[in-house]
C-alpha cells in the first residue's frame, strides 16, 4: 500500500536525497557517525519532486494546522520549503537565523513579528530536536505562539520525541526513518543484517561506530 509517507521517502532515494551508506558511514556536525545522509536542498532542483514535496506540506499545514497566522523557515535548508508554503497558503513568512545577525540591525528573526500570532515552523528534517526547539524558544520569546512544527524528514529519535513533547510542541513529519528502512528492504537496498545495523543505529546513534 503506498502512503503519502512512502512516496515521500521513493522519491527522496530516487534523487538521492537520502543516502543509504552503512559500511562507510557518514559523520555529521556532531561528530556523529550516521549510516544514512539526508540532504533535502537536493529536491530544490528537482521541479517535478519539489512540486510534490511542496503539495505534501501545504496538505499537512492546511488540515493540522489550519489556525496558523504565519509561516516560519528555519535558516538555511527549511527557508525555502517554508516560503513555497506559505505563498501557496497565502499566509505570512518570516525566517529564523541560528544566531542573531553581528551587524545591521542586529536581527536574529528576518521578516515581521507578529506577537501573539500563531505560526508554524517548518524545518527540513528532525534528528535530537535541539535545534529546532531552539527556534521555536526565540520565536516565542518574541512573542509569537508556536502551535507546531513540520519536516520534510524526522530520524524517531526517542529524545527528539521527549523533547518535544516536553516543550508542549506538536511536530509531524513527511516521512521518516522507520519508512524509510521498510522502503530499502522492499527494494533490496539493504539485506536482513544491513536492517539490524540500521535499526540498531537510531536505537543508540551518539554512540554508534558502524
Amino acid at each position: 500500500m503506498q502512503t503519502n509517507e512512502r512516496v515521500v521517502a521513493e522519491k527522496l532515494l530516487q534523487i538521492k536525497a537520502i543516502l543509504v551508506n552503512p559500511i562507510h558511514p557518514f559523520t555529521w556536525a556532531s561528530g556523529w557517525k550516521s549510516p544514512i545522509y539526508c540532504d533535502n536542498r537536493k529536491v530544490l532542483s528537482y521541479p517535478y519532486e519539489r512540486d510534490f514535496i511542496k503539495s505534501e506540506l501545504c496538505n499537512v499545514l492546511f488540515t493540522e494546522f489550519d489556525a496558523a497566522d504565519a509561516i516560519a523557515g528555519v535558516a538555511t535548508a527549511g527557508i525555502a520549503w517554508g516560503a513555497m508554503a506559505a505563498d501557496q497558503l497565502k499566509l505570512p513568512f518570516l525566517y529564523i537565523r541560528p544566531k542573531p545577525k553581528e551587524h545591521g540591525l542586529g536581527n536574529q528573526i528576518e521578516g515581521v513579528v507578529f506577537p501573539g500570532k500563531k505560526v508554524v515552523v517548518v524545518e527540513d528534517l528532525i534528528s535530537t530536536g535541539k535545534s529546532s526547539l531552539q527556534v521555536v524558544k526565540v520565536l516565542q520569546d518574541a512573542g509569537m505562539d508556536v502551535i507546531g512544527m513540520v519536516s520534510i524528514f524526522a530520524y524517531g529519535f526517542e529524545a527528539a520525541d521527549t523533547a518535544f513533547k516536553e516543550a508542549g510542541i506538536v511536530y509531524r513529519s513527511l516521512t521518516n526513518y522507520g519508512v524509510l528502512i521498510d522502503l530499502a528492504m522492499e527494494k533490496k537496498l539493504v539485506d536482513a543484517s544491513t536492517e539490524q545495523l540500521l535499526l540498531n543505529w537510531r536505537t543508540d546513534p551518539a554512540n554508534w561506530k558502524g
